[in-house]
């Protein structure tokens, strides 16, 4: 006589199944069940779900809940952290906070365990939200639960995520101080807390305590002590763990690969992203999207351009498809290289796959299209990534500013800085110095003087370009005394302050009439070792020559000699106009003899004259200059004749 199987005996088959991963084959025992009279109770509807999660099905998981429901059948605690997890794996945060929320309420029948706390502390964790975290796992204690090796764990990954070592410490004890042992994973995370946080050594120390503690590291340990040295720009050391875990006998995966990738591109290293590439040839290791983003990236970074563009071409070819992440890498390393036309190419073939647009693609291609001048294009993408639903950043906005800047059109600079601003976005230093680019441009330059002011109010801090642009509209409007101002406030700042700077500023106080101050200036600029160019020493020589002293344009000449700084012919046929003109028969002889020499002496004709004065210059640059330069700031401060003649 056949007996017929119990539920029991179903459900022990249907876990067996579901278990391996194997969720079709789950599904068509439990519906022989349903066919042979034997309705699932409780444990078989969690072991179903059990079986959709293990199989990573988890829309599927959902929809079987919501079939469940309409059962006479109650969920438990273990149906609900089957159904959270799943929440959590779709990214759906908000239902998986609610359901742990109605979890924990009075009248709930189905309280939180220890694997409900956990799974929202790994919700929290990938959210980003730390002190949450925390939170979570200090209610778990304070409702009485015990943590486990899991939840531990979990709050611990959470610091390590963040490179917050000191808190992964304070856990890892935690760990050691209770009934549990620190395992792999709490290994691994503190590793990984260091080398986040800046620490290899000490993720190397992590390493070696493992082992010391008969805990073999498993691949995600070696990836993670790669990515300690990597990421720190320790690329030797990185490159040694990967020989080291294959003589441990743990292969690397693409992980691997993609680390050590990336710790090329942050290292400076084109040559070693090739020898990474074949190395993961030789070991049979298929590269993914994220690996080709890696390289490609890598090679942007170190202006490697032909070998991404071949690198995407060979990903293309071998039908990896690309993503949002490899085009957003192309298109703003086209644009940082002046690239526009193969940027909007990009964009192109980008729209066609229907891949989503990020910020930073948008905005690279508004770049791109200003500066090819195609202003109505730029327009057009900066309005179709509004009804995308991409909400223009600071950056987007701040690429419009430019586009309409470049084209001189200042009313829409000035609409558009106003937009954003009403849409709650706060400029940064870049977007207010292009608005008073366009400011300048555009003839209103006290407008520029005004949004400095706003600037203040709203402390965003000043950079390069800012006070550039102040200075520019100090000098339209022949504020001079803004300009002192100025000069005084960028003082402090001097060795850091951009050539480009430095030059305007001695210009505008040349232009002021201002000479003994743009002369001081300077020698406060030399003696700060801040940085001088070719074009310095002509604001200084056209400065001094428009008021005729000519003694101290000829010093400036032998300064720039001095500095290895060849003057340009025009310089020398400046001062003898002068000379001829101005100078008079006594003074004419003594100047034209002075050139004859400093032009000797800056052309030498032997090469051995030029070695010598090669190291002569070299000297005067690293010490004498500065020395001299001081002296005759002093001497300048006693008097400053504004004519010699």
């Amino acid at each position: 006589m056949e007996i017929p199987p119990s539920r029991s005996t179903y459900n022990n088959l249907i876990n067996a199944c579901g278990s391996s991963g194997n969720w079709r084959e789950a599904l068509k025992v439990c519906k022989k069940m349903t066919d042979n009279g034997v309705g699932p109770d409780l444990v078989t509807h969690n072991i179903v779900l059990s079986a959709y999660k293990t199989g990573a099905q988890y829309s599927k998981a959902l929809s079987y809940f919501e079939l469940m429901k309409g059962t006479n059948i109650r969920p438990d605690t273990t149906t609900l952290n089957i159904v959270i997890y799943c929440l959590v794996k779709l990214g759906q945060h908000e239902k998986a906070i609610d359901l742990f929320n109605s979890m924990r309420d009075k009248r709930a029948e189905c309280r939180p365990d220890i694997v409900t706390f956990t799974s929202i502390i790994h919700l929290y964790s990938v959210c980003g939200q730390i002190e949450a975290c925390a939170a979570v796992f200090s209610t778990m204690l304070a409702e009485g639960l015990k943590p486990n090796i899991v939840s531990y764990n979990a709050l611990l990954g959470a610091y390590a995520s963040h490179g917050m070592s000191e808190e992964a410490l304070s856990v890892f004890n935690e760990i050691k101080k209770s009934s549990f042992r620190p395992d792999v994973v709490s290994y691994t995370s503190l590793l990984n807390a260091y080398g986040r946080s800046r620490h290899p050594e000490k993720a190397r120390e992590v390493f070696h305590m493992m082992k010391k503690n008969n805990l073999k590291p498993n691949l995600v340990s070696y990836n993670a002590l790669i990515n300690a040295y990597g990421s720190n720009g320790l690329l030797a050391e990185a490159v040694e763990v990967l020989r080291e875990m294959e003589r441990d006998g743990i292969h690397p995966n693409i992980v691997s690969i993609c680390t050590l990738l990336s710790a090329c591109g942050q290292c400076g290293q084109k040559v070693k992203i090739d020898a990474v590439l074949s190395a993961a040839k030789l070991r049979g290791i298929e590269l993914n999207t994220i690996a080709y983003n890696s390289a490609i990236g890598s090679y942007m970074n170190l202006g490697e351009h032909e070998k991404a563009i071949n690198l995407y071409q060979s990903m293309r070819k071998k039908k990896v498809k690309p993503d949002s992440v490899t085009y957003t890498v192309l298109i703003s390393g086209c644009c940082k290289m002046s690239k526009y036309s193969e940027a909007i190419t990009f964009y192109d073939e980008m729209m066609d796959l229907k891949i989503p647009l990020s910020n930073e693609v948008y905005s690279s291609v508004i770049c791109a299209y200003s500066k090819k001048g195609q202003i109505m294009e730029a327009e057009s993408i900066f309005n179709l990534m509004k009804m995308a639903g991409c909400p223009p950043d600071v950056v987007s906005y701040t690429a419009m500013l430019h586009a309409y800047s470049a084209a001189e059109n200042w009313e829409k600079a000035c609409a558009i800085f106003q937009e954003m601003e009403t849409t709650g976005i706060q400029p940064d230093g870049i977007a207010c110095s292009a608005l008073m680019r366009a400011f300048n441009k555009g003839g209103d330059p006290s407008r520029v003087l005004i949004l400095a002011e706003l600037m203040r109010e709203k402390e965003i801090p000043f950079n390069d370009a800012i006070f550039f642009e102040m200075v520019s509209a100090c000098s339209l409007l022949q504020d001079w005394r803004t300009t002192m101002d100025l000069v005084k406030l960028i003082e402090p700042s001097l060795p850091k302050v951009s050539v480009g700077l430095v030059n305007q500023l001695l210009h505008v106080l040349g232009r002021s009439g201002k000479i003994e101050t743009m002369m001081k200036l300077f020698f406060k600029i030399v003696a700060s070792s801040g940085d001088i160019n070719f074009d310095t020493y002509a604001i200084l020589l056209k400065n001094l020559l428009s008021v005729g002293s000519w003694r101290k344009y000829i010093e400036v000449l032998q300064w720039m000699v001095d500095a290895g700084i060849r003057p340009s012919s025009q310089m020398y046929l400046d001062i003898s106009s002068f000379a001829q003109k101005s100078g008079g028969a006594e003074y004419a002889t003594l100047i034209k003899e002075r050139i004859e020499l400093l032009k000797r002496k800056s052309d030498p004709q032997d090469s051995i004259s030029k070695l010598c004065y090669t190291h002569s210059a070299s000297s005067l640059t690293s010490r004498t200059k500065v020395e001299n330069y001081k002296l005759l700031e002093s001497t300048m401060a006693v008097t400053y004749p504004v004519s010699d003649c």
